[in-house]
């Protein structure tokens, strides 16, 4: 586990303890508990930023619960379109990956792209057992040159993820790369995670990587930002 998920489960668990002596009207330890739940937050966030790292598959029980970002938000930032050919990168264990190859129907190709085949095998199970047949898998860090041609992809996606890979400029000139012009990239945050990147850095990063901003679904605390590759 990393020491920024470690941080984060205390901070929880802090604010939980707060809330509990709050209730019971203990008003001092509520707010020193608040105060160290505020501070772990803290600490984990910065624990990120300074060691970027992949979500280990160990804690793949918390991708099964109540995501933020809802597939609403997900479909009007990706747009996908029968016969698109889609890349996500940090795939996890494949929830957004199966909503996506649906829409894009049998024959569109979604590949999912992870630095961990624990992941990548997860993602295939759970197509396997829905029956969609259109996702291709690849291993490999996406803060280095991405397996793909020039301009191949019609839209691409990550959710929650680039906050944890090393080089986020690197990713994102690549993504820029492999989608072709007028392409779709849609980012999805959520303001929990450890790995949260807000809308401002994202669009700095971003715009800088050959991206155009769009439009923001949701809110700060839970968005997917929509950007084309000009």
């Amino acid at each position: 586990m990393r020491k920024q998920d470690q941080a984060w489960f205390a901070s929880l668990a802090a604010a939980l303890a707060s809330v509990i002596a709050l209730a019971r009207r203990r008003a001092t330890l509520a707010t020193m508990l608040a105060l160290a739940a505020t501070g772990l937050g803290v600490a984990s966030r910065r624990w990120s930023r300074e060691d970027r790292a992949p979500f280990p598959h160990s804690l793949r029980w918390i991708l099964a619960l109540p995501h933020p970002i809802s597939s609403g938000m997900l479909r009007r930032g990706v747009e996908p379109g029968p016969g698109d050919r889609v890349l996500e990168i940090g795939s996890g264990t494949g929830r957004h990956a199966v909503q996506v190859a649906r829409w894009i129907g049998p024959t569109g190709t979604l590949d999912v792209f992870d630095i961990q085949q624990d992941m990548l095998d997860s993602v295939m199970r759970r197509a396997g057992n829905e029956g969609i047949t259109n996702v291709v898998p690849s291993r490999g860090e996406a803060g280095e040159q991405l397996p793909y041609a020039d301009g191949c992809f019609d839209a691409a996606y990550l959710v929650t993820v680039l906050g944890e890979i090393p080089d986020a400029d690197v990713a994102l000139r690549e993504l820029r790369r492999v989608l072709r012009p007028g392409g779709r990239l849609a980012v999805g945050e959520v303001i929990i995670d450890p790995d949260y990147t807000s809308l401002r850095e994202l669009r700095s990063h971003a715009e800088a990587c050959g991206f155009r901003f769009v439009r923001r679904e949701g809110s700060p605390f839970a968005y997917v930002a929509r950007f084309e590759a000009t």
